[in-house]
């Protein structure tokens, strides 16, 4: 495995209800001083600037909690747990988060971002644009930040893929002792999707970046939901 670079792509315009996403990557990429695009890069996209594209934004009073609180149950599908206005949900998608994934940051002021309805169509969508736009056969992670049990601090994951791995199964390669990995299945897209937030930040305006250097034997069609999302006949907390 060589070195991996991690570009952010500045410029892009605020998005728009019905904006083709990759129209405005293509675009970005393309400026003076963008990071262009390649065959066999991953583009990383944040969950909110798909949701905005894909009219997944609602109104909402941010002083209203029994509004919020609604609509959280209303985008899940069963309440895990309470804690105040806390409410860690199961989604139609079968995410387990906090509050179904209902975002009021980096949304105008009484306005909530919603997940996609299908991440993974997302990302299928934006890697076949990019292939139409900009000729080029890339991955596409679309990204959001997710809490994790038992530690503390955010990070970002997969919630969709399209042309790169989800899961790297690694059962049956040796280890470096030689000794025969019986277990180990690495979560190749919510890696690249964390590797990613490192240049896009939180606040920094920049949804979207492009990683360069991936090995090209993962890329290739796959689906978080598919390969990601833990049935519940696996879970041992649910």
């Amino acid at each position: 495995m060589g070195a991996l670079a991690i570009h952010p792509v500045v410029g892009l315009p605020e998005v728009r209800p019905g904006d083709v996403l990759a129209a405005l990557i293509t675009a970005a990429c393309g400026h003076e001083g963008g990071p262009g695009l390649a065959d066999g890069d991953v583009v990383v996209v944040t969950q909110k600037v798909v949701s905005k594209a894909e009219c997944r934004v609602v109104d909402l009073d941010p002083g209203d909690a029994a509004s919020r609180r609604r609509l959280v149950e209303s985008e899940a599908v069963r309440v895990l747990r309470r804690r105040g206005e806390l409410l860690i949900t199961e989604t139609a998608h079968g995410f387990v988060c906090a509050n179904a994934g209902v975002d009021l940051s980096n949304v105008a002021r009484g306005r909530a971002a919603l997940l996609p309805l299908d991440a993974d169509r997302s990302a299928r969508r934006i890697r076949d644009g990019l292939r139409a736009r900009a000729g080029v056969e890339a991955g596409v992670v679309v990204s959001d930040t997710f809490g994790r049990p038992w530690r503390r601090g955010a990070v970002d994951v997969a919630l969709g893929c399209a042309g790169v791995a989800a899961l790297v199964d690694l059962r049956g390669c040796a280890d470096a002792l030689g000794r025969t990995l019986e277990v180990t299945e690495v979560a190749l897209a919510d890696e690249l999707a964390a590797a990613a937030e490192l240049v896009m930040g939180k606040a920094a305006g920049v949804p979207v970046a492009v990683i360069r250097g991936v090995d090209p034997a993962w890329l290739r069609e796959a689906s978080v939901r598919a390969e990601l999302v833990r049935p519940p006949a696996e879970d041992l907390f649910r």
